[in-house]
């Protein structure tokens, strides 16, 4: 039986003036938000305040993990004008530091990456004091997809193991633990002076020390910043809850990940990959 929901998890709803205009801008430029589509529980908190992370490559995605919420199925848009519709909507935001992500696009040859590299220019086009943040997908390994990625350069590359090795074939979808890994390691060989990042979903049937082994897994491929949040059950369909962590919890392994060599750690129960992003560049790029 699932226990029930902690007091620490409850969010408050704010829609306020930011909020209803983030989300009528984002509808006349035809975006996807991972905020929206992943039932992200700080969406009005960011949108507040003005930020958002931008989900490119359509709202359709080739896979299936048990743990997302957003749609699942054969892709049929792929917009080559996304990439400076984006980078407008970066413009009109004012945004400081953008976080661009994508679904998987398994029936794409680069994966898509093409487009997340059209973008991060697009971005620097219109916004050159603005940092680019991107969430990849693994590519199914193809690491000249990588490369296109890592040529365009970011300012932080990143892209999640979301679980420890041994959950890691029951939760995701077609994603690897190993291949995760390589594609960070591989991403700090192409370019060894853009910060990696990647993110550990909790609650999920791993144990305490199994995270902090999944972060010495992370620190061995020299990954500089690493993000810890609860698992939230967004619909019945998906994934139980095995377990609710406490505040104090995530607070051990903040410690722990910045004793490993961490340069940023983010670890508390509504935290999610993007959360608080802008501050994570300037301690990132120091340590790398």
């Amino acid at each position: 039986m699932t226990e029930r929901k902690p007091e620490w998890l409850k969010v408050k709803l704010s829609t306020g003036e930011n909020f209803q205009e983030l989300k009528k801008m984002m509808r006349s430029k035809t975006l996807h938000t991972v905020c929206e589509e992943a039932r992200c529980p700080n969406i009005y908190e960011c949108w507040a305040n003005r930020t958002a992370t931008f989900m490119i490559l359509g709202d359709i995605c080739t896979r299936a993990c048990r743990f997302c919420a957003v749609k699942t199925g054969l892709p049929t848009e792929l917009d080559l004008q996304e990439p400076d519709r984006v980078a407008e909507a970066v413009e009109q935001m004012g945004v400081r530091h953008a976080v661009v992500t994508s679904v998987a696009r398994d029936d794409l040859q680069d994966g898509g990456a093409s487009i997340f590299a059209a973008t991060i220019r697009a971005i620097r086009e219109r916004n050159p004091l603005t940092s680019v943040e991107v969430l990849i997908p693994d590519f199914q390994g193809n690491w000249e997809a990588l490369q296109l990625v890592m040529d365009a350069k970011p300012d932080i590359l990143n892209h999640n193991i979301e679980t420890v090795r041994r959950r890691s074939d029951r939760v995701r979808s077609k994603a690897k633990y190993p291949r995760s890994l390589e594609l960070l390691k591989r991403a700090k060989e192409m370019q060894p002076e853009i910060p990696t990042k990647s993110s550990i979903m909790v609650g999920v049937g791993e144990t305490f020390d199994e995270v902090i082994e999944a972060m010495q897994d992370l620190q061995a491929h020299d990954v500089n910043i690493v993000t810890i949040g609860q698992y939230l059950q967004p619909t019945k369909k998906h994934m139980k809850i095995e377990k609710y962590y406490t505040p104090d919890e995530f607070a051990t392994w903040k410690e722990i990940g910045l004793e490993l060599g961490f340069s940023h750690v983010e670890s508390g129960p509504l935290v999610r990959s993007s959360y608080h992003a802008h501050e994570q560049v300037k301690s990132a790029e120091a340590r790398v």
